[in-house]
């Protein structure tokens, strides 16, 4: 289970790399170039989604179905470890969202990159007739 978790570690580490790289002042051949290279990568990363939405429906499942402990029943060692599994979920399922968050804000900047590039393009047309 911890090897899911490190994974998606990584992939979020990497897609906020990127995005910081994305939103960096560059000069516009240098910044056309990354946006491209970060769109041919995009496709195949999309695989994010679907992998955090499972992780998700996983830790969803767990908490509905896990033993409660509350009440003098449960040893002190108990709580401890309950209490840290809830913090492991919460922990868990924010790395999750984040890595949705982070997907859609790196397709949109490289999707306004290239809105600008084609209206520039279109801009520099007219001006040329």
């Amino acid at each position: 289970m911890g090897l899911q978790w490190m994974i998606l570690t990584y992939v979020v580490a990497a897609e906020a790399a990127v995005a910081v790289v994305l939103t960096l002042p560059s000069p516009k051949a240098v910044k056309s170039r990354i946006v491209s290279l970060v769109s041919l990568i995009l496709q195949p990363s999309l695989f994010i989604i679907p992998f955090s939405a499972f992780q998700l429906l996983d830790i969803y499942w767990k908490n509905e179905h896990r033993l409660m402990c509350t009440g003098d029943v449960c040893t002190a060692s108990e709580r401890d470890r309950y209490e840290k599994s809830i913090y492991k979920s919460q922990r868990n399922s924010i790395l999750c969202t984040v890595a949705c968050l982070l997907y859609w804000f790196i397709y949109r900047v490289c999707k306004y990159c290239k809105d600008i590039q084609s209206m520039e393009e279109v801009e520099k047309r007219y001006k040329d007739q």
